[in-house]
């Protein structure tokens, strides 16, 4: 979607920020993105309803942040200084499910401001199916499919309503309408908002991706055909 266009913009900004590490070894911004990513899902998870619960929001949307932004220079340092590898990727790619079933349960989970671990666990469960989908048409056919509800979108949506929720709570916005059925158990602030759009995205980018990868694998089937074993009966 339209975030993820704004990776070439991203990796020009980023680039003197990526030369002054040298010739570290890119696993270790990998590596390092998840302690970061696990300090800010115990925050929004323990976060009371008061000012403190607020800042304590605003600081998970900061390393939420800061997890992403070493996220996104694990993949340029390794370009950058010629060190690609096979297992870099599969890290990365692991690490970044791992981080994203963790927020959306955590802020799901939160006894003060969600309250509903089922929801998170299907929401985290649909986002993973949706990213599965575009790692396993790479697998298959080579190609990565973005397609649909993107990694990219759902973090800066997931940043933007911690962010909010706790500025509402600072400012003294801090009573919310019930949420329209099936989820009028949750009250309507922007934390269950993530939550549902997350576990509904993760729907979405399913569907997207899978029929388009479809389309992809058979027309590459057509094209290149797999080999086909030996039929031994005819002997």
């Amino acid at each position: 979607m339209a975030l993820e266009q704004l990776r070439k913009r991203w990796e020009a900004i980023a680039l003197p920020i990526v030369s002054r590490f040298g010739r570290t070894n890119p696993a270790v911004l990998t590596w390092l993105a998840l302690p970061v990513g696990v300090a800010a899902s115990v925050l929004v998870f323990t976060a009371p309803k008061s000012d403190t619960g607020a800042l304590m929001l605003l600081g998970s949307a900061f390393l939420i942040a800061f997890s992403m932004v070493l996220d996104g220079l694990d993949g340029q340092l390794a370009r950058h200084t010629g060190q690609v590898s096979r297992w870099g990727d599969y890290l990365d790619h692991t690490l970044d499910r791992l981080l994203d079933a963790m927020w959306v349960v955590a802020i799901a989970s939160s006894p003060a401001w969600v309250g509903d671990p089922v929801l998170g666990w299907a929401a985290a469960w649909f986002t993973i199916l949706g990213s599965y989908m575009g790692t396993q048409a790479q697998a298959v056919s080579g190609g990565r499919n973005y397609r649909g509800f993107s990694r990219a979108d759902r973090t800066i949506l997931t940043i933007a309503a911690l962010a909010l929720t706790g500025i509402f709570w600072l400012i003294g916005v801090q009573d919310f309408s019930s949420a329209p059925a099936p989820f009028d158990h949750l009250e309507m602030n922007p934390l269950s908002v993530v939550v549902i759009v997350s576990g509904l995205g993760g729907m979405y980018t399913f569907f997207v991706r899978f029929s388009q990868a479809r389309k992809e694998i058979i027309a590459l089937d057509k094209e290149q055909p797999l080999a086909q074993p030996k039929n031994d009966e005819s002997e």
